[in-house]
């Protein structure tokens, strides 16, 4: 099984991003997580570029092949503004009509102080994507920041917990999808 973990930061020493990673760490040994962190190279959405029989430019091409690969998706976004970061909604309106995201579970977590707004407009805009977002077994972490160690790792075990909780959680959404198209 492929996961998908999609960073909404574009920071360097991002807790979105290292969650990301905490994730991978403690999901199953069956389980193949592939981080995404280039949401910011891809050149802004425009619609004229993304007509039936065009070819998208390389990088979104690249994006939508690797979304495509995957059976479920987690994805770790701030807050910005009371909205999702700008790059990272660009990224998921190249997909919108593509469809690479659709019936397929996803996993939101938030490391953002507050985080509602950012989390409410990806559970918006991944429905109508068509994605099945498993809102309950999607965690928050409102002081994400305070996660993370100078190395870069998170070694909280209630966090850690959760994380594991949330990958189960996918496994089991994207096996039962598998199930049912059998």
């Amino acid at each position: 099984m492929r996961v998908v973990a999609l960073s909404g930061s574009l920071r360097k020493g991002s807790s979105n991003t290292a969650i990301l990673r905490a994730f991978a760490a403690v999901a199953p040994p069956e389980v193949e997580v592939v981080l995404h962190e280039a949401a910011g190279e891809l050149p802004p959405f425009n619609p004229d570029l993304d007509r039936d029989g065009d070819v998208p430019p390389p990088p979104v091409k690249e994006f939508r092949a690797l979304l495509a690969s995957a059976d479920g998706f987690v994805i770790s976004s701030p807050e910005y503004a009371h909205g999702v970061p700008g790059a990272f909604k660009n990224a998921l309106d190249w997909i919108v009509s593509s469809g690479e995201i659709g019936g397929k579970p996803v996993i939101l977590i938030n490391a953002s102080p507050g985080g509602e707004f950012a989390r409410r407009a990806l559970i918006d805009t991944l429905t109508v994507m068509d994605a099945k977002v498993l809102v309950d077994a999607s965690p928050q972490f409102p002081h994400g920041r305070k996660l993370v160690d100078a190395a870069g790792d998170i070694a909280d075990s209630d966090a850690l917990a959760m994380l594991r909780a949330s990958a189960r959680a996918l496994i089991d959404a994207a096996a039962a999808l598998t199930l049912s198209e059998d």
